[in-house]
């Protein structure tokens, strides 16, 4: 599978603070890859590298074979970007805005723009001033798309907007994917993401914990939840426990890497009942993850269909 973006051992400081720590990662093309972490985790900064606001102190980044610095400018008309908080000239109209961007981009631009806001039903003459959070994010998502481009690039797209605007929002994502589009997508909104995306990386304190096709990742983690007469199971034969609690004679454990024959034989155990195995969401994972700074893993090519592995060398 050939890779869209490519970020190699990929450094940003401010100061004696180290907002990104060599991260790499590739992003395969027609990808929808959620970038996931807490306010502070080094995604918006990684994405200001990728579209050429900030220049890296250490690494290299490309989007479709060209550097993310260098050739920022090129790289305009092929990327389509909408920033956590977009900023308009607000005094504008709706359709005075697409005229204004579309001097700065080549012929069909506008026909486009115009197309993505009537598909969004959004009045071309309002003001931008006047707008809802979710008309403005539309706005900022149509001028986007209007470069018509390969990738598209979100960072926080759904920060501030309703429900329902959020799930048309994320929902648009898995239609323009489908048109062979690859999308990076920026949040902290777990387990809206989870809906949508393909791959999943996370990133904690700049570094990198993981990347991985996100269903290969959920086989990756079980829970188990049982109830037991004598002595209780011992979760350590099952796999790596990241959580283990229950009362009385209630017993249930989060595994990573469960083994399968521990598994088996505990699941047929003459002492247990009602035994229950349940796939765990994507925001349990990374909640399990982020807790254990202990259990950091390397990152896996999102290429590879591997099991996560412990972090070597310089990585986490």
């Amino acid at each position: 599978m050939s890779s869209t973006i490519e970020i190699q051992s990929l450094t940003k400081r401010f100061g004696g603070k180290t907002a990104v720590d060599s991260l790499s990662l590739s992003v395969p093309e027609g990808a929808i890859f959620a970038l996931l972490g807490d306010n502070g985790a080094g995604k918006s900064t990684t994405i200001k590298m990728l579209t050429g606001q900030l220049q890296a102190d250490a690494g290299r980044a490309t989007i479709l074979g060209e550097d993310c610095w260098a050739n920022a400018v090129s790289l305009r008309h092929r990327v389509g970007y909408v920033p956590e908080r977009p900023r308009f000239y607000d005094w504008m109209s709706v359709q005075e805005i697409g005229w204004f961007v579309a001097g700065f981009h080549s012929h069909g631009f506008l026909k486009r723009y115009n197309e993505f806001i009537d598909a969004f039903r959004i009045d071309p003459n309002a003001k931008l001033k006047n707008l809802s959070k979710g008309g403005y994010a539309k706005i900022g998502l149509s001028l986007a798309l209007a470069v018509d481009p390969q990738v598209l690039i979100l960072d926080e797209p759904t920060s501030g907007l309703d429900l329902l605007t959020r799930r048309e929002f994320l929902n648009s994502m898995v239609d323009l994917a489908g048109g062979g589009r690859t999308i990076l997508i920026c949040s902290h909104q777990i387990a809206e993401v989870e809906r949508i995306a393909s791959h999943v990386a996370i990133m904690n304190e700049g570094k990198l914990l993981l990347v991985q096709p996100i269903e290969e990742l959920k086989k990756q983690f079980l829970r188990v939840r049982l109830r037991f007469e004598g002595a209780p199971p011992d979760p350590t034969s099952l796999g790596t426990v990241l959580e283990r609690n229950g009362s009385g004679r209630y017993w249930q454990a989060l595994i990573r890497d469960p083994r399968i024959e521990a598994i088996e034989s505990l699941r047929i155990s003459p002492n247990v009942f009602d035994y229950e195995e349940t796939a765990v969401a994507l925001e349990e994972i990374y909640a399990s993850l982020l807790t254990r700074p202990s259990a950091k893993l390397a990152h896996v090519a999102v290429s590879e269909v591997e099991p996560l592995s412990i972090a070597k060398g310089g990585e986490s």
